[in-house]
């Protein structure tokens, strides 16, 4: 992004004196950083989906696991009531023995019938003991996934727990550090677990300038200040713009050109008057097409700068 402001500020500065060749060299370097920053901006739209891929992943898996406490509940009572007719069979056969022992000696018919009764009730008592055993078995199987599933259900939300209450004490801190610009065009939202820092732009930027103003300059350094130890952090600086047209034949020519100029003049002062991680900062323009109130150009014309949480722990978790 510096070298785009660097490449067009030389353009502005000598579009009229230098060879038309090393004009279109520039326009075309020109070019390239514009769709670097396409590429960027498309790569932080697809994180965005994937965490939403993601959030749905760990609906579906509480929902899986609902359901699988309720299958193990409803074994558990099956087991309980096969244990009771099984012991309840026990206590049958023990009267039968004890009523073939009584009626041994009523003759070898009667015998030869007890006999077949009882080796029918055992095989019966063998098959419900086989099938307690298997239904054991799978309950057993049934709650080790059910202890798994829990498992790892707590740890997706004691990840998102920490995650949202790192991003509640960041706003209270960024919130207490902007508190005196509060009353001047800037706000600080929290919103699906993102952070947004909305600076109007008369308290950055005369009309249709890129340059920072310096009470601008210092609400923006006293940001980068609080943001400088925040490692884990991807931060997003939007620029928008009202409806009206720009008419000018220097830079900047259009409302896109106006909109990313102005986040990359916040990035600059950001960079150069903290130890920010340059790493984790995107510079993106939305020209006119994101306004907040159809009816209020000065509130659409403003820097928004997006603080997300770093969702790899999340999406580690969820790919095991």
């Amino acid at each position: 992004m510096r070298i785009l402001a660097f490449y067009l500020l030389v353009g502005l500065s000598i579009a009229s004196c230098v060879p038309a060749k090393k004009y279109n060299e520039l326009l075309e370097q020109e070019k390239l950083c514009s769709e670097a920053l396409a590429k960027y901006k498309a790569e932080a739209i697809s994180f965005g989906g994937k965490a939403k891929e993601y959030e749905a992943e760990l609906n579906v898996a509480k929902a899986s696991l609902e359901k699988l406490r309720a299958d193990t509940s409803a074994m558990g009572n099956n087991y309980r009531e096969l244990s009771a007719k099984y012991h309840k069979e026990i206590k049958l056969r023990d009267a039968m023995e004890a009523s073939y022992n009584t009626l041994k000696l009523r003759g070898a018919k009667e015998v030869a019938i007890l006999q077949k009764d009882l080796e029918e009730d055992r095989l019966e008592l063998q098959a419900k003991e086989d099938s307690l055993l298997a239904l054991a078995k799978i309950l057993g199987q049934k709650e080790d996934l059910l202890k798994k599933r829990e498992a790892r259900v707590n740890e997706l939300e004691d990840i998102i727990r920490r995650q949202d209450e790192a991003v509640a004490a960041l706003k209270a801190k960024i919130a207490k550090a902007l508190k005196g610009f509060q009353n001047k065009g800037l706000t600080v939202e929290e919103r699906n677990g993102k952070i947004y820092v909305s600076l109007e732009a008369k308290l950055l930027f005369a009309s249709g300038s890129t340059t920072v103003e310096q009470e601008g300059k210092t609400a923006l350094v006293d940001l980068a200040k609080v943001l400088e130890p925040e490692k884990e952090l991807e931060i997003i600086v939007e620029g928008h713009t009202d409806t009206d047209a720009m008419h000018g034949a220097a830079h900047p020519k259009n409302n896109w050109e106006l909109s990313v100029l102005r986040s990359t003049a916040v990035i600059e002062i950001m960079t150069q008057n903290s130890s920010i991680d340059p790493k984790i900062l995107m510079a993106a323009g939305r020209s006119q097409y994101h306004p907040i109130d159809a009816n209020d150009k000065a509130k659409n014309r403003r820097i928004e700068v997006i603080i997300s949480p770093n969702l790899d722990e999340l999406f580690k978790v969820i790919n095991e």
